[in-house]
């Protein structure tokens, strides 16, 4: 399975790369496959690439959800012990 997730761009470096930070997470990326991006932009990473420009309040949603999903996988985890 393949998971793709939001990440905010908060500084741009040479050669087409950016740092992102992916929910406090810092990571650099390759932005070669999206043009004009801006510090302050949400990407959608994969596999160290950012694939597309995303909405910022579509970004938090997303993030939210996935936030959410890993609280309910410990509750499960929980309850199976």
């Amino acid at each position: 399975m393949c998971l793709a997730i939001p990440a905010e761009v908060v500084e741009l470096l040479p050669e087409q790369m950016a740092r992102v930070s992916l929910g406090g997470v810092g990571k650099v990326i390759s932005v070669a496959l999206v043009e004009g991006v801006a510090v302050g932009d949400y990407v959608v990473v994969h596999v160290g690439f950012a694939l597309t420009r995303i909405d910022p309040e579509e970004a938090r949603q997303t993030l939210a959800l996935l936030a959410e999903m890993g609280q309910l996988a410990d509750q499960v985890t929980e309850v199976a012990r």
